[in-house]
């Protein structure tokens, strides 16, 4: 009776540990603070967590990570740049710097992501886009460029605001994949990260009046090995925002938060943005899953070529192409996770066939979604059968 207890209490153990390892590996909604969340791989754009990811709300000052690369891109860092009326008049945070004042176009860029100063964000405005309306066109269009598909921005600097064609407004997945472009497919990618990384920087204006003083918000930063960027955010209609991203052994990953809390619950994003970066950490990892199988010899109908003799059906493999050895793929997955490999390839083809010529493709699926796919071609010329063809085939044949 001993032993059949102690077995008993043993798979009970068992069972409840093994329970409560699987709900350790899950997020539910309930446990974040904020409204809207999304969790990507930096390296696919893939969202591996989202919480209400396609609602569209306000950012804040999430919004400068768009200005600045808008800036690093279009702009020069010894670019000269006046302070207007409308860019002194900016509230809190600023610089305070006065009308007429001017600045290096590079300076104003840790004043915006540093400081998340204000006046620097219409500064920089005025400069690229002629005017905050005209620089929040180019915003916009760039916004659409990455694939935002439910991003309206009015504002350089994200303070509360709407235009004709809606509120200023974004959505924790469009904002994850702003940043990504900014740290992974942008030219200006590494000046990015540097000015985003930097722990504090001192400059002058252009006369050398007056200094200014900046230093990083981003307590991120310094909360995480592998931190590697971030911009916070706060308004009365949007709440605390923040989007960041982690690299650590390869794997790079990217948290979005949106409405995650009002005064006094400041802390809310940074417990949220732990909580999503360690779930990552710990539940993804990168798995080959190419299959390399041969890929199968096909007919082709009424095809002919030299070396084919009266009666043989002609024939041609299937390729890769040119680095078919050399193929792999990596995906970040869960262990749970299986990829679908769907082979669209042909039973059969119709001369001509020409070597080079796709005639199919092999895509890899992951829930659904297509996460490669590769074209697979003829590897081999095959002509149509002609009567010239024929004739020379029966003269051989003759000859023989």
């Amino acid at each position: 009776m001993r032993k059949i207890l102690t077995g008993l209490l043993l798979l009970l153990f068992l069972l409840i540990g093994k329970n409560a390892v699987c709900q350790a590996e899950e997020i539910s909604d309930s446990e974040l603070y904020a409204r809207s969340a999304c969790l990507m791989d930096a390296d696919s754009g893939r969202v591996l967590y989202g919480k209400e990811e396609e609602t569209q709300l306000p950012m804040a000052s999430t919004t400068k990570i768009m200005t600045c690369i808008l800036a690093l891109e279009q702009g020069r860092a010894q670019d000269l740049v006046t302070v207007s009326e409308r860019a002194a008049g900016q509230p809190r945070v600023h610089m305070g710097a006065s009308e007429g004042e001017q600045f290096l176009l590079g300076d104003l860029l840790y004043a915006l992501m540093l400081n998340s100063d204000n006046d620097a964000a219409v500064m920089i405005a005025e400069h690229i886009g002629g005017s905050v309306e005209g620089f929040a066109e180019k915003m916009n269009l760039k916004a659409a460029e990455i694939g935002c598909t439910a991003t309206h921005f009015v504002t350089p600097n994200g303070l509360d605001a709407a235009d004709e064609y809606g509120v200023h407004s974004t959505t924790a997945k469009d904002l994850a994949l702003i940043l990504r472009y900014c740290i992974m497919e942008s030219p200006q990618k590494d000046l990015f990260l540097e000015i985003t990384r930097t722990p504090s920087y001192t400059f002058w204006n252009n006369s050398h009046t007056k200094m200014y003083n900046c230093t990083n918000a981003n307590a991120f930063l310094g909360m995480m090995d592998g931190a590697l960027t971030g911009k916070t955010g706060f308004t009365a209609d949007a709440g605390y925002c923040y989007v960041g991203a982690l690299q650590w052994e390869g794997k790079t990953f990217i948290v979005s938060l949106l409405a995650c809390g009002w005064p006094s619950n400041k802390g809310y994003k940074w417990a949220d943005t732990r909580k999503l970066m360690t779930y990552a950490l710990q539940n993804y990892a990168y798995r080959e899953v190419f299959d390399d199988s041969p890929l199968p010899e096909v007919p082709v109908e009424n095809g002919q070529y030299e070396e084919l003799q009266i009666g043989e059906e002609a024939m041609t493999d299937l390729t890769y192409g040119d680095f078919a050895d050399q193929l792999s793929l990596e995906l970040l997955l869960r262990e749970d996770e299986q990829v679908e490999v769907v082979r669209e390839l042909p039973e059969s083809l119709e001369a001509p066939v020409r070597e080079g010529e796709q005639v199919g493709c092999v895509r890899y699926l992951l829930n659904g979604q297509v996460m490669k796919e590769y074209p697979v071609f003829a590897a081999r010329t095959v002509e149509k059968k002609d009567f010239a063809w024929c004739l020379r085939k029966v003269e051989e044949n003759y000859r023989l």
